[in-house]
């Protein structure tokens, strides 16, 4: 198992930590890879269980998406919000069920799905790793159709994976980016980039958000808009993405939380410093990442707004924000931050 941080969380004193009001994500159990020899890059073998509300599955519906593995690689989709307390398997478990109705919407959400991998329809995200004798509960998860089993559950593993063996599993985009390029420079800049976006962005949204001690919020606030800053001087040169003129795995993991801020963020997580919209390099950035084929499709702000207000907050769901327009229409008008 890695201990790189910009995979997961430094465990030191976890239960300490977590005592002390501190957000600490736990690790992912399931480590096996496609291209280890039980699990073979085979086009239609494999299928990714994910909730379109969960940046980190957001990370990997978007690289099958850009990799153009979208015929080949199947998918179910979680409803945005989890079991409740009146569920006879319990509260927080991630639940295939279309026929919720969302409160936002108060309609059935399209894009939600049966279970349809296992053979056996199964209910809760839960009773896939039970069936492997695990307890473990997250998505996502990227499953092999063929043996039946889990292969892994952590998405800086699985991004990383597709983009390796696409061809292999069936890519229809010739055109498609190469997420991890052979370039040792490259490489380099991309594991800088990662570090920092992980542990200040990705995982400090929810070490602001979720934590409940005001020094680690505070701390966790302060590297977040740090972080922005710097990212957005990054941009002022002229370049395109992250590493210069190629989209890369970096620009990758940034997207979702990016995404994310000033609809959602911004108010859930108490990241109110600033708007994405306030950083004109960060936004035409972000517009442009949005408007790369397949990215739009990949997400979904119904489900982000579901899945973070609908079951906390009294479950009212916050309808804005609607200046200078609603999202993720914003997001196709690069001009907005001037």
């Amino acid at each position: 198992m890695t201990d790189d941080t910009s995979i997961q969380e430094d465990q030191t004193d976890v239960a300490v930590r977590r005592a002390r009001g501190e957000f600490v994500r736990g690790l992912s159990g399931f480590r096996h890879a496609i291209g280890d020899a039980e699990f073979p890059p085979e086009a239609g073998r494999y299928h990714l269980f994910v909730a379109l509300n969960c940046p980190w599955c957001h990370r990997v519906t978007l690289t099958r998406a850009v990799l153009g593995l979208q015929d080949s690689i199947t998918m179910d989709v979680a409803f945005p919000n989890r079991t409740g307390d009146d569920d006879p398997a319990g509260p927080n478990l991630w639940e295939f069920a279309p026929h919720r109705v969302a409160s936002l919407t108060d309609t059935r959400l399209s894009d939600c799905t049966e279970e349809t991998a296992t053979g056996e329809s199964l209910r809760l995200a839960k009773a896939i790793y039970q069936r492997e004798g695990s307890q473990e509960q997250s998505l996502p998860v990227l499953y092999d159709k063929h043996a039946g089993r889990i292969v892994n559950n952590e998405s800086a593993e699985i991004i990383r994976m597709l983009d390796a063996h696409a061809a292999a599993l069936g890519s229809t985009n010739a055109q498609r980016p190469q997420l991890w390029p052979a370039d040792a420079g490259l490489r380099d800049q991309i594991r800088h980039l990662n570090d920092r976006i992980y542990t200040t962005i990705n995982n400090g949204a929810y070490k602001a958000g979720f934590s409940s001690d005001q020094g680690v919020y505070a701390q966790a606030f302060t590297a977040y808009f740090d972080t922005l800053a710097w990212l957005e001087d990054l941009l002022s040169d002229g370049r395109a993405y992250l590493t210069g003129d190629a989209f890369s795995e970096a620009d990758l993991r940034l997207f979702p939380t990016l995404y994310r801020h000033d609809p959602v963020y911004h108010l859930r997580m108490k990241l109110n410093g600033a708007r994405i919209l306030d950083y004109p390099h960060l936004w035409r950035w972000l517009c442009r990442v949005y408007a790369l084929s397949g990215v739009a499709g990949a997400g979904s702000l119904i489900h982000c707004r579901q899945g973070y207000f609908g079951r906390t907050w009294n479950g009212t769901i916050p309808l804005g924000p609607l200046t200078p327009m609603s999202y993720p229409q914003a997001y196709l008008h690069p001009e907005l931050a001037g």
